[in-house]
């Protein structure tokens, strides 16, 4: 059990896509409580029912604020992808929960309109411990489910295209003697490296690399024209031709190429667009 609760989980640490997600669930909360009136509001004059509503959407957007964009912002170091697992996960639903549940309940002891006691809220948040765990992992399993089979798509598309180009590509560089010309065919990777980049190609069966003092953007309006060299990271461009296999899991996709010992990230931006070229 403390094996399979250990298993990587992807933290969704998208600032933009929490910031809609914050926004909806709030409009959420407010229209439901408004429209079937529950905990008794509909005993209420419209102005109170309009507080009371209002204030729980409002106690809602705070809570989800606070654990979805501020924490992660202010504590990256507890948030990061690499160590997230799905105990983890399931610790954090039950945190974002239990600060949503008692933010409620002071709400309701500061109107003095309901009585809940705080056994009761405490209860309800233990109950949930089973339907988050569950929930979490049916999602790992279809995210798991999904990467595994784009994965197998892309590596089967892999084998059956193949484009060669003979064509010299000249890397111009800041520093004349960092110059650098190659055939486009026999590049591997580009790597962004602050101020440089960094080209790896193949010579024969040996990988060489070299740093030239230019952008990752310069090398990429160099290389528009060669469809099969790819931008698949901020950080990274690739030769679609030496790709040797792709790996999914539930945190994302790497590339894999012969001969080099690191493999090479692919943005959820890029995925797809990977997925069409190959």
């Amino acid at each position: 059990m403390l094996k399979f609760l250990n298993k990587p989980y992807p933290f969704n640490d998208d600032l933009k896509y929490n910031s809609k997600l914050i926004f909806f669930i709030s409009i959420g909360v407010l229209g439901f409580l408004y429209l079937f009136q529950p905990l008794d509001v509909n005993l209420m004059s419209g102005k109170e029912r309009l507080i009371v509503v209002l204030g729980l959407a409002m106690i809602t957007f705070l809570s989800l604020s606070l654990n979805l964009l501020i924490l992660p912002s202010l504590l990256p170091g507890i948030f990061l992808k690499r160590i997230w697992n799905i105990k983890k996960e399931i610790l954090w639903n039950l945190w974002i929960l239990s600060t949503s549940s008692v933010g409620y309940y002071l709400y309701y002891k500061l109107l003095g309109t309901f009585h809940i006691d705080f056994k009761v809220v405490l209860g309800l948040i233990i109950i949930a411990i089973i339907p988050i765990t569950g929930m979490i992992i049916v999602n790992r399993n279809r995210m798991l489910r999904y990467n595994l089979k784009f994965t197998e798509g892309i590596n089967k598309k892999l084998k059956d295209n193949k484009s060669i180009e003979n064509k010299l590509v000249h890397f111009q560089s800041d520093y004349a003697k960092d110059n650098l010309s190659i055939k486009v065919s026999l590049l591997l990777i580009i790597r962004a490296a602050n101020n440089y980049i960094e080209v790896f190609w193949k010579e024969g069966k040996e990988i060489k690399s070299q740093m030239i003092r230019t952008s990752l953007k310069s090398a990429e309006e160099l290389l528009e024209e060669h469809r099969f060299i790819f931008k698949c990271h901020r950080s990274y461009m690739v030769n679609t031709n030496f790709i040797d296999k792709m790996e999914g899991n539930v945190q994302g996709y790497k590339l894999f190429f012969e001969g080099l010992n690191f493999s090479v990230p692919v943005s959820k931006n890029f995925a797809n667009k990977l997925k069409e070229l190959i």
